[in-house]
């Protein structure tokens, strides 16, 4: 696949970069995970395996958008306070699981991504998407890091996020415009970073094949969604949504967001992918495995 050269949005002159860096390549892959891909169900422990499968066939030129830092952190504070949970206020409890959480899930990153590639926590909120000069900057951070050797690792930083002031935040906002990013799930977030960087492909892992036709029946799994123009597979999509129903946790939207996140990108022409986080990267790309693509041809 031949680079593609881009220029970059924003002062540029904020980022120490090699004296030819004034262009910088395209973004190949977009890559989310939900927390529950990362976590073994019938233990209730980290899937290990997830983690070295995924991070593996990470490169510069990806980017990764990770949930799990809050389940993780719960994992962690359990196993070392007698299996006992948090109890009290839930905004505090997610805070406190959050920061303890965060590093640990970098730590699992950084133990299994190609050494010779650095790794670099980006934490994000609500606000960095919904300000330009904060949009140019993220945008900034991501593409130099790709030219310097390194993969970002994004999630929304829950550690610090306030829950009350960010839906005052939000409601402000939906009141001077209709287009307002509120990175209430990941998939938002990673929908929202493959627009920021024009990404070829955008792959949503989960713990399904992809979507299904019905829910209960694997053997409905709806492989391929194209068309000539965006709003034919849009018509498509929103057709699939019908057959959605509930979400992999409490909190979490489920499929039918991962479709309706889906559409912005494919817009813009980013290929969706929706695949089972079991797979190697490699695979889900090529096609070797089940999954759900959606692009326009």
């Amino acid at each position: 696949m031949a680079e593609q050269k881009v220029k970059l949005h924003g002062s540029f002159s904020n980022f120490p970069v090699n004296s030819d860096d004034e262009e910088l390549i395209t973004f190949d892959v977009v890559v989310k995970i939900g927390s529950m891909a990362l976590i073994r169900k019938e233990d209730n422990d980290i899937d290990y395996n997830i983690f070295s499968r995924l991070a593996s066939g990470l490169k510069p030129g990806y980017i990764l958008v990770s949930s799990g830092a809050t389940e993780i952190g719960r994992i962690d504070y359990m196993k070392r306070n007698g299996g006992r949970e948090l109890k009290g206020n839930l905004a505090a409890i997610k805070t406190a699981y959050s920061a303890q959480g965060q590093p640990i899930l970098m730590e699992m990153y950084r133990q299994f991504i190609n050494p010779k590639y650095s790794v670099r926590q980006v934490l994000v909120e609500h606000s960095h998407f919904n300000d330009e000069r904060k949009v140019n900057h993220i945008r900034n951070l991501l593409f130099s890091a790709a030219n310097q050797n390194a993969i970002p690792i994004v999630n929304y930083n829950d550690a610090v996020s306030d829950t009350e002031n960010m839906h005052l935040e939000l409601l402000d906002l939906k009141s001077k415009t209709a287009n307002v990013v509120e990175c209430v799930d990941n998939d938002e977030t990673a929908a929202v970073i493959a627009q920021l960087v024009n990404a070829k492909m955008l792959v949503l892992l989960t713990s399904v094949d992809g979507i299904y036709a019905d829910a209960n029946d694997p053997s409905t799994l709806i492989e391929e969604v194209t068309g000539s123009t965006y709003e034919e597979v849009e018509a498509k999509i929103d057709e699939m949504m019908e057959y959605c129903n509930g979400a992999s946790r409490q909190g979490a939207n489920g499929a039918k967001a991962k479709l309706q996140y889906a559409k912005e990108p494919l817009k813009r022409g980013t290929t969706v992918i929706i695949a089972h986080a079991r797979h190697k990267l490699s695979d889900i790309l090529k096609g070797n495995v089940r999954r759900t693509i959606l692009s326009i041809q």
